[in-house]
C-alpha cells in the first residue's frame, strides 16, 4: 500500500479545451497541498500542450515546460472510436493498459464523467477510482468505487470537491480553486514576443469569434464592430482563428478594413499570446476559459449555456447574457434568439469598465 509520501493519482480528463482548463484548479490545488504525489493524466493527444510542451518526453520531473503533472499518459479515443475495433486501436488500449498498471496508481480521479473516460480509469487497475455520483452519462457511475456528491455551483468548483476525496487529510473547506499551472513554450513564447513586436506599446484585445456549435455564436459583423471600436481606443486586435474558423476571422478582418488582424496559433502558441493580452472577448469558447485560467480580463458573451456552471471563473470578467436565453445544449446552426439580443455597444461598454477607459 502506498504512503501519502509516495502516492501516485491519475487523472481523467480527455478533453475538451475549456473542460480540462475547468479540471486544472483543482489538480493544481492537490499539487500544491501535496507537492511529494506523483501525479499522471490520461488526455486526448490533441489537448497534451495544456500539460506539457510538444511530444518531448520530461519523464517523471517537473519544470516549466511541464509544471503540473508528472506523467502525460496518451489516449486517442477520438481515432479509436472510428474503428473500434481494429487491430490497431485494439493494440492501443491494451499499450495503454500496460502503460497505466506499469506506474502502479494509488487512486484515479475522473473529472470527465463520461462512460469512456470511467473505462479508462478502470484500465489503470486501481482500488480506488472515484468519480461523481451524478456524472454527466449516468452509467459511467456504476464503474466508480467511490462516488462523491458534490454541490457547487460551478463546473471548477464541483471538480474541487471530487479533488478533495482524494485526500482525507483535507477538509473540503481547506482545497480551494487554484490558479493553474500551464506550461511555457520557449518556441511558442519566440514566436509570440515576434508576432506582438510592431504593437509593442499598444494593448492588445483577442477576440476569439468560433464556438463548438452555431447557437453559441455571437454573428461575426459585431465582433467587427467591437474590433473598430477597440481599435478607436488605441488598442491592437488580434482574431484567434480555430480550426475552420478562417473564414470568420477573414470576415472581420474584411470589415475593419484590415485593422484586425487573424492569428492561427498552435494550442502552446495561444497560451503564450493569451499571457501578454489585455483582454479577451468570446463566447462560451476555449479561448475564454484559456484567458481566465491566466488571470486575463474576460468579456464573455453568452447565450444557450449557462455561465453560473461553465462562464469565467477566477479572473476580472463581466458575461453578457440576455434574460431570453435558456439553458439548452442542442448543437443549432443558427445563433440562439438571446444571444443576437447583445449589441456591440454592450460590449465596448463591458471592455471599458475592465481596461478602466
Amino acid at each position: 500500500m502506498q504512503t501519502q509520501t509516495h502516492f501516485r493519482l491519475l487523472v481523467v480528463r480527455l478533453s475538451a479545451m475549456g473542460d480540462i482548463l475547468h479540471a486544472l484548479p483543482a489538480v493544481t490545488a492537490l499539487r500544491l497541498a501535496h507537492p511529494e504525489w506523483e501525479i499522471g493524466w490520461v488526455v486526448e493527444p490533441r489537448w497534451s500542450a495544456l500539460l506539457k510542451t510538444g511530444g518531448r518526453d520530461l519523464g517523471s520531473g517537473i519544470g516549466a515546460e511541464q509544471p503540473l503533472v508528472n506523467r502525460v499518459h496518451f489516449a486517442a479515443t477520438k481515432t479509436w472510436g472510428k474503428k473500434p475495433l481494429s487491430a490497431q486501436t485494439l493494440r492501443a488500449i491494451m499499450a495503454l493498459r500496460r502503460e497505466l498498471h506499469a506506474t502502479a496508481y494509488g487512486a484515479v480521479l475522473d473529472l470527465q464523467g463520461s462512460i469512456r473516460s470511467a473505462v479508462i480509469a478502470r484500465l489503470a487497475g486501481c482500488r480506488r477510482v472515484i468519480g461523481e455520483a451524478k456524472p454527466r452519462e449516468a452509467p459511467a457511475r456504476w464503474l466508480f468505487t467511490e462516488r462523491v456528491e458534490t454541490r457547487g455551483a460551478h463546473v471548477i468548483e464541483q471538480d474541487v470537491e471530487l479533488a478533495s476525496a482524494v485526500a482525507p487529510d483535507l477538509d473540503i473547506d481547506a482545497l480551494k480553486p487554484a490558479a493553474p499551472l500551464l506550461p511555457v513554450n520557449p518556441e511558442a513564447e519566440a514566436w509570440c514576443d515576434a508576432l506582438l513586436a510592431p504593437a509593442a506599446r499598444q494593448p492588445v484585445a483577442l477576440l476569439n469569434p468560433g464556438a463548438g456549435w452555431g447557437a453559441k455564436r455571437w454573428p461575426a459583423d459585431r465582433y467587427a464592430a467591437v474590433a473598430r471600436g477597440l481599435v478607436e481606443r488605441g488598442m491592437a486586435v488580434l482574431v484567434n482563428a480555430g480550426p475552420g474558423e478562417e473564414t470568420l476571422a477573414a470576415e472581420i478582418r474584411s470589415a475593419t478594413n484590415g485593422a484586425a488582424i487573424p492569428v492561427t496559433p498552435s494550442l502552446g502558441q495561444l497560451i503564450a499570446l493569451t499571457r501578454r493580452i489585455a483582454l479577451c472577448i468570446a463566447g462560451d469558447t476555449g479561448p475564454l476559459h484559456l484567458a481566465c485560467a491566466l488571470g486575463r480580463p474576460v468579456v464573455g458573451i453568452y447565450g444557450p449555456t449557462d455561465p453560473s456552471r461553465n462562464g469565467p471563473y477566477g479572473a476580472r470578467f463581466v458575461v453578457l447574457r440576455s434574460p431570453l436565453s435558456r439553458r439548452d445544449h442542442r448543437r443549432r446552426a443558427a445563433p440562439e434568439a438571446g444571444l443576437l439580443t447583445i449589441e456591440p455597444e454592450e460590449v465596448l461598454a463591458a471592455a471599458d469598465g475592465l481596461l478602466g477607459f
